[in-house]
């Protein structure tokens, strides 16, 4: 019963993102409990590991000690170094914009959308082309934007205008990275067999 009632919170807490992000961040406070963030990150890091996994076992590939290693204990590591860095990263966007200089709620704000952290994971991982790695990262780094847009302004109190142009500057950044040589290093870092298949 309370697996149940912990995954029904759970979707409701995914589909108000998704669904009303203004509603959502505006409720975000500092409570002083920063590890809820911290294994909120580490779970959705596992699980997307854990997902990309059961896809190369599907897919037929060779599932090797030190891939479970990655997968399981590397991964989810990283999604909490991620959610610093971004947490980083959203301070400076915050200051720029004359919002929160709370380090706790932009952490929190971050935590609260990491679910999808193993759809990324996924989604990269199902890429099996050139053309398949390029519609996959577009979509994945624009929702990305869509998200830190609504983080800075909702969350963190951001002046909308400012966040705005802030945001349309990581979007210009994206762009150029998309449109250079750079994109390789990018994809690599996705999916690295179809960015190879890029070069052929």
């Amino acid at each position: 019963m309370k697996l149940k009632e912990t995954l029904s919170k759970w979707f409701k807490h995914i589909a108000l993102v998704l669904t009303d992000p203004k509603r959502f961040f505006s409720r975000i406070v500092a409570d002083g409990n920063l590890e809820e963030s911290m294994l909120k990150a580490f779970l959705y890091g596992f699980l997307g590991g854990a997902l990309v996994l059961v896809l190369r076992l599907v897919g037929g590939a060779t599932v090797t000690f030190t891939s479970v290693f990655s997968e399981l204990v590397i991964v989810p590591v990283l999604a909490v170094a991620i959610l610093f860095v971004l947490g980083g990263l959203l301070m400076l966007v915050s200051e720029i914009t004359g919002g929160e200089r709370d380090w706790e709620i932009a952490i929190k704000g971050l935590a609260s959308v990491f679910f999808i952290y193993p759809i990324i994971l996924v989604l990269n991982s199902l890429a099996f082309n050139c053309t398949s790695l390029w519609i996959i990262s577009i979509i994945v780094d624009a929702y990305v934007m869509f998200l830190l847009y609504n983080i800075a302004v909702y969350c963190m109190k951001g002046k909308r205008t400012s966040v705005l142009i802030v945001v349309s500057a990581f979007i210009l950044f994206l762009g150029t990275v998309y449109a250079t040589d750079y994109r390789m290093g990018w994809f690599m870092l996705k999916n690295t067999g179809a960015a190879l298949a890029c070069l052929m």
